[in-house]
């Protein structure tokens, strides 16, 4: 009896493959869901949209973010059904990520073996990059879902076990992914990059041609009307070299992996039985991880050398490449140790991964603490509640800041928002519109107290524009300080009007 036939019962089956990392991966995301209540100023932009109405959110996304005005709907859908809080906020994004687990686990499976299949899928849900977006309330980790499911298919196809319904179902799901971020489509040029790699036939090149174009034709109108507010991502910086580590590093590893993924003489894959035959002698997990990993990456960095836009974010789906390439390179441990210790080789993967939480785990923790986000709405709406009085108005600086009383407008209740002229809603914004300099000047000279809502000193900026210095000369001049406190990110400053500071005629 061989090695190979001795190792083969104790394989995990297939649905076991499949199921075990996505129940992982989904506990990962249950663990410190709420963030100790927290809430940043990103989740807090879906928090806000989310609840107003559907005609608000499209009036909105005429002016501003609708890059992801389809995750804005689909989100405003569960506040309905179920609610605001920060469980209904994040789970679309821990569901999906464990669809993304599952994807991963399959291909690995039928590209190499079980092993290789269960270690990739268990292996994406402890990258540090995914363990962050795996409790965030933006659509990135449904893009991830997309890009999983998407090259299922496109696998799939290529092992020609495919139909003409799985291609309609390749590019509506590259097509849904591009309307949740169209930076997603990036994953065209890695699906390509796969064909070519495979020598595809001439007429699976043709249909995927078809499929990809007819994605990009639903994406385009977005892409083309997202451009008008490009002012959106002017804040993001220039490239750099070192905004370079992080990719060399990914496929430096990416790489190993890919050397690791060799089929043997008979074309079988290292962690397959020799009985069994591959179903396309050319497609391997290179083939697939390695162009998933690398051409997103490159992608955006060519993007950001015409216009910055260099967020690790944006290509989190490229993660799916490394995810599978890290479980090859499993795979291969459990095939090395089974041709020494056959009885030994299924304890590598327990092994591997009880060494990888542990090294992991202060990452783990990290990603759940609220001092993971630049700031936190919802502490800061806390200190509104306890410090205001009947009477008091209210102050954001910048007015993005805003967004404290949008998310927790029950602790704003008896503020006047002084320097607000048209509501977010009403002005088809996020954070509204303010009045003129003057005017809040006036209505500033008008107030005893005024609670001012501004960054802590750590992630603050100089005023921008001439509202937010008028606010400043004006809190700096006739007002003093009387409260502050600042709590992970945010800061709640009280202010009353100096004696003998002169208000406006009428007051």
């Amino acid at each position: 009896m061989s090695t190979a036939q001795t190792v083969r019962p104790s394989s995990p089956s297939p649905l076991l493959v499949r199921s075990v990392p996505a129940l992982w991966t989904f506990a990962f995301g249950l663990w410190g869901l709420s963030r100790q209540d927290s809430v940043w100023r990103d989740e807090a932009a879906t928090w806000q949209v989310a609840r107003r109405s559907t005609a608000e959110t499209v009036h909105m996304l005429a002016n501003v973010d609708v890059v992801h005005g389809l995750y804005y709907l689909l989100m405003h859908g569960l506040f309905d059904l179920f609610g605001p809080g920060t469980a209904v906020l994040r789970l679309p994004s821990v569901v999906a990520m464990a669809v993304a687990a599952s994807c991963v686990a399959a291909l690995g499976h039928r590209l190499v073996g079980p092993w290789a299949g269960l270690g990739g899928g268990l292996a994406l849900g402890l990258l540090p990059a995914v363990q962050f977006y795996l409790q965030e309330g933006r659509p990135y980790a449904l893009v991830a879902a997309g890009a999983g499911i998407s090259t299922l298919l496109l696998v799939t196809l290529l092992e020609g076990r495919g139909r003409a319904v799985h291609w309609v179902a390749y590019g509506g799901t590259v097509a849904l992914g591009g309307l949740l971020n169209w930076l997603s489509l990036m994953i065209l040029p890695a699906h390509l990059a796969t064909l070519l790699w495979t020598r595809a036939g001439r007429a699976t090149g043709k249909r995927w041609t078809a499929a990809a174009a007819a994605a990009v034709a639903c994406v385009l109108p977005l892409v083309l009307f997202s451009r008008s507010q490009s002012a959106q991502v002017s804040w993001i910086p220039p490239l750099t070299w070192h905004m370079l580590i992080g990719p060399v590093i990914l496929l430096a590893i990416g790489g190993a992996g890919a050397l690791l993924d060799r089929p043997r003489a008979d074309g079988t894959r290292p962690d397959q039985p020799r009985s069994d035959r591959p179903r396309a002698r050319r497609l391997s997990a290179a083939a697939v991880g390695l162009p998933l990993l690398a051409a997103p990456q490159l992608g955006l960095v060519g993007l950001s050398l015409i216009q910055p836009l260099f967020l690790d974010r944006y290509v989190l789906f490229s993660l799916l490449g490394l995810a599978l390439l890290i479980g090859v390179a499993i795979g291969a441990a459990v095939e090395a140790v089974a041709r020494r210790r056959p009885r030994a080789a299924p304890w590598v993967l327990p092994v591997v991964m009880a060494v990888a939480v542990a090294a992991l785990l202060p990452q783990a923790l990290a990603k759940r603490s609220p001092a993971s986000r630049v700031d936190d709405v919802l502490t800061a709406a806390g200190e509104i509640r306890r410090m205001k009085k009947p009477g008091d108005a209210v102050l954001f600086i910048p007015a993005a800041r805003r967004d404290t009383r949008l998310v927790s407008p029950d602790a704003f209740a008896g503020l006047r928002d002084i320097a607000l002229a048209r509501s977010p809603e009403e002005s088809g914004t996020l954070k509204g519109t303010e009045a003129r300099p003057d005017r809040i000047r006036a209505a500033m000279l008008a107030q005893r107290r005024i609670l001012l809502v501004t960054d802590a000193p750590g992630v603050a900026r100089p005023p921008a524009t001439e509202r937010e210095r008028a606010k400043s000369s004006v809190l700096r001049t006739h007002f003093r300080p009387v409260a502050d406190q600042q709590a992970r990110g945010r800061r709640v400053t009280v202010y009353e009007r100096r004696t003998g500071t002169p208000r406006p005629s009428g007051d």
